[in-house]
């Protein structure tokens, strides 16, 4: 049984998840009922990809969400499957951290690479679709962790079928964008290609890569 400190600290952050993804509901209703409705849908991506922003205080709060709530099930899955460790608030936090500027890093990343290969109205339509159904898998994870706090004997199995979901989600979201994009995508197929070995496909390999050498 998880201790009471425990879940305490996962109640508190995960009801600022709650609270960011009913912010950003409040920003713009009508963008969250469309975002909500993305998936077997290609109307939010078509029309808010036109009105993208460096910095976008709807997509922002949704990331909050992410970031908090991808935080919160990497403990759990750790806890489920590697090792049953308690809750540290200081080693969560380092979590959060690690996990938010990755992810922005590499964003800005792409943009930069974007810039330099002059294919900028492609990487921005690519990232939009990124950032849409990441923050959707927010959503889905803050679910998911909901369900792992208050109830016993079922985590390893909403872990599971909480990554096949986010999997699918992801693989749904990028057929739906290379159709929405292909007029895009096929006369600088060969750039974007390169961008996909290099930060698609490339960190993943090397952290698989890192994690084996370790394990070993």
């Amino acid at each position: 049984m998880r201790n009471f400190i425990t879940n305490e600290w996962l109640t508190i952050f995960t009801v600022f998840g709650f609270t960011s993804i009913v912010i950003a509901k409040y920003l713009n209703t009508l963008r969250f009922n469309d975002f909500i409705a993305v998936i077997g849908n290609s109307k939010y991506l078509k029309i808010y990809s036109k009105d993208q922003k460096f910095i976008d205080p709807f997509d922002g709060f949704l990331f909050i969400n992410l970031a908090l709530s991808a935080s919160i099930f990497l403990y759990f899955g750790y806890s489920s499957f590697i090792s049953d460790i308690p809750f540290d608030i200081t080693a969560f936090l380092k979590t959060l951290f690690a996990f938010s500027t990755l992810i922005i890093i590499k964003t800005l990343l792409e943009r930069l690479i974007g810039s330099l290969f002059e294919i900028d109205s492609l990487i921005d339509h690519y990232l939009f679709q990124k950032t849409t159904f990441k923050n959707y898998s927010g959503i889905l994870l803050l679910i998911a962790n909901s369900f792992i706090l208050y109830t016993t004997g079922f985590t390893k199995i909403i872990i599971l079928i909480t990554l096949s979901l986010i999997c699918l989600i992801n693989i749904i979201g990028f057929i739906i964008s290379f159709k929405n994009y292909r007029k895009i995508i096929n006369p600088n197929f060969f750039y974007f290609l390169l961008y996909l070995c290099a930060l698609e496909i490339a960190p993943y390999v090397l952290l698989y890569k890192a994690i084996s050498e370790y394990n070993v």
